[in-house]
């Protein structure tokens, strides 16, 4: 069973593909590998924010101060 890795570990990730990309000394074959990894980080953290989204709307304070967390 593969353990997923955490929003922080996955954007950590990504700059540092950022920053070895924008240094120009990549070679083509590298950047296009890079460039591969990068966009799969970029899914996998918009996943975890979406997840984290519909985590946080289901929780809804009610007018008395309640929180009330739907299902």
């Amino acid at each position: 069973m593969s353990e997923e890795k955490s929003f922080e570990a996955t954007i950590t990730e990504l700059e540092k593909i950022i920053k070895e990309l924008e240094s120009g000394q990549v070679p083509l074959e590298k950047a296009v590998e890079y460039y591969e990894k990068g966009v799969k980080l970029k899914q996998t953290c918009e996943n975890i924010l979406n997840n984290a989204r519909m985590k946080i709307s289901k929780v809804e304070t009610l007018e008395n101060g309640e929180l009330k967390i739907t299902e």
